[in-house]
């Protein structure tokens, strides 16, 4: 009963919020208007400028961001004990995630859509927009090698998972050729994909689960991946990405409908237990574990607050809305449902895993079955990335297993989900690198890097070669090394979206305490956390005896990034209260800003 009344007062929390905190940012604060001309109205080109309802914007918005960031995140941090990740998630979805990507939509939307790095150019300085670039191409490198390695951890542990993954990909190259070239609609050939894509789950699981590749799996399977993104990041966007997310959106959606639906049965009959399944704050950490200050704070970044977030926000969602009082809905509340999804993955992670695990001495339950994937008597370095995502998986099929679905195919659900969200965020990640090199070249004139196959060939082997740091089994097997630089760097990419929001409120004599409190905090905590990395005397990238050099110059590179961004706004704070910045050209003469 606990457990239910955890996840219960989780979600009612989260709504709650919306119709009080949220509603007072979009009413006192932003004065959310809807007779305001929106970029989508006022710029409608019928490819990026389209004016379009909120629930449809909600959808992609929210498939958009929930990444497998809200999955892997959690499933690392409970070692920790999943009363700290909770609160993290909670709270921090609340009063800063759903902050930091409401008001970089409400800036973007008011600055005819630009994204929140373009933006900063006018309200900080126009390094801020250079600085924005380099921590975007930092943070990207690493979403590019964590998310490939998530993929290929999946396809080598559950490999019933691989067809279908790998079928979705030339249906929705029929659909986009049946859509865009034939003039067909979307709704119905999508609802027929996934009913393919949920027969090719049982095929996978009771006729191909032997994994292919042997040992090598997780290092061959991130090299053909990496070959995928070159492809999929050149196409246009109709011929691949757009009908495949479309019918990633329909299979997040049911697959996480499963979830809930095996949650609250696991609850309600008492099969999921979270206080005896596992601690709730560990006392006994595995040796050589990260300490939980200040790593809780960038290990659960998407979930919590992802800075990622404010690329969506600004890059796409903006530029779609047809009111800007559908800003709260689309901006908070899509944040909002992923600390739900966030707080899914902790019970799963615990409570369903404490439902039972195989192991070699038979099916363990409780505390017994969670040490099986956070072994406090072990090394941390013992336990990869692949029993972190593991946990979920198990977990979260032993939720499923309740509503009557055999266990083996709830498995297969669950890995082609993971696979799923991955390759959502691989796929956007590929292409914002791409446009990231090219911009980058043009801006410190490096001309071969403004080709988009150079561009693109240079993110996907930069993001390859990071892929296969060394781990302690070998190449390919670094994930938990990459992860809290990811958070580190996502999280800085967060502070600096803040301090563009608390510039546009400062220069307009609005309060801005309510962000400028969550933007110390997302330049504090990712400081913090790379220091440790990178000096601690034991596992320090720059000055342990296992030295990683391109994982220390990524971590300096960062820190100075950091520097920078306070330096900038510092010097300009004290001059900048009440004074409005440069505005935007006349439109017939904004083709370079919008």
């Amino acid at each position: 009963m606990e457990t239910l009344l955890i996840a219960v007062g989780s979600f009612v929390g989260f709504i709650v919020a919306y119709h009080t905190y949220g509603k007072w940012l979009a009413n006192k604060i932003f004065g959310l208007d809807p007779t305001a001309k929106v970029p989508a109205l006022e710029l409608e080109d019928g490819v990026d400028y389209v004016p379009t309802k909120k629930e449809v914007i909600f959808g992609h918005h929210f498939t958009s961001i929930a990444g497998t960031g809200p999955i892997v995140g959690p499933a690392i941090a409970v070692f920790w004990g999943w009363l700290p990740a909770l609160i993290w998630v909670v709270l921090g979805s609340i009063f800063i995630g759903a902050v930091h990507d409401f008001g970089a939509l409400v800036v973007s939307l008011r600055n005819r859509g630009q994204t929140v790095g373009e933006v900063a150019g006018r309200l900080i300085s126009p390094r801020a927009r250079l600085l924005f670039l380099l921590i975007l191409f930092a943070a990207l490198t690493v979403v590019l090698a964590i998310f490939g390695l998530v993929i290929a951890v999946i396809f080598a542990k559950y490999p019933q998972a691989v067809l279908s993954v790998w079928v979705e990909i030339p249906i929705a190259v029929l659909i986009g050729y049946y859509v865009y070239k034939r003039g067909g609609g979307l709704l119905i050939p999508s609802l027929l994909a996934l009913a393919a894509l949920y027969l090719c789950i049982y095929i996978g699981v009771h006729h191909l689960p032997i994994a292919p590749f042997g040992d090598q799996a997780v290092v061959i399977w991130t090299c053909i991946l990496m070959v995928y993104c070159f492809i999929a990041s050149i196409l246009p966007v109709w011929t691949l990405l757009q009908p495949r997310d479309y019918i990633n959106s329909h299979q997040l959606m049911l697959a996480l409908a499963l979830l809930v639906g095996g949650l609250l049965v696991a609850c309600i009959t008492g099969e999921a237990n979270l206080i005896e399944s596992a601690p709730s704050v560990a006392q006994n950490l595995p040796a050589g574990a990260p300490p939980i200050w200040p790593f809780l704070f960038i290990t659960i970044a998407c979930g919590a607050i992802s800075g990622f977030h404010c690329l969506v926000s600004s890059g796409t969602s903006s530029k779609q809305l047809e009111s800007e009082s559908d800003a709260q809905y689309v901006g908070y509340g899509a944040m909002l449902l992923e600390g739900a999804l966030a707080v899914i993955v902790i019970l799963a992670c615990c409570a369903g895993v404490g439902m039972g695990v195989a192991s070699e001495d038979g099916v363990l339950t409780g505390i017994d079955a969670w040490h099986t994937k956070y072994d406090a008597n072990g090394s941390w370095a013992g336990f990869g990335l692949t029993q972190k995502v593991a946990a979920f998986v198990d977990g979260g099929a032993n939720f499923i297993h309740t509503l009557g679905i055999s266990l083996e195919l709830a498995v297969g659900i669950v890995a082609v989900l993971v696979a799923s969200f991955a390759a959502t965020t691989l796929d956007t990640a590929t292409r914002l690198q791409r446009y990231v090199v090219q911009e980058i070249g043009a801006t410190i004139r490096i001309e071969p890097l403004t080709n988009k196959y150079i561009a693109t060939g240079f993110a996907v082997i930069l993001g390859g070669a990071m892929a296969m740091v060394p781990g302690p089994k070998g190449v390919g097997s670094g994930g938990l090394l990459l992860w809290p630089l990811f958070g580190a760097t996502n999280q800085l990419l967060a502070g600096l979206a803040f301090m563009v929001i608390v510039f546009y409120l400062w220069r307009r004599n609005k309060p801005i305490w309510f962000a400028a409190i969550p933007m110390a905090i997302m330049l504090i905590m990712p400081a913090w956390a790379l220091t440790w990395q990178l000096f601690n005397s034991e596992t320090g990238w720059l000055v342990s005896e296992n030295q990683n050099y391109l994982l220390g110059s990524i971590g300096v590179g960062t820190l100075c990034l950091q520097v920078w961004m306070i330096v900038e706004g510092l010097l300009l704070l004290p001059r900048s209260r009440g004074v409005l910045e440069e505005a935007l050209p006349p439109l017939e003469d904004a083709g370079a800003y919008s």
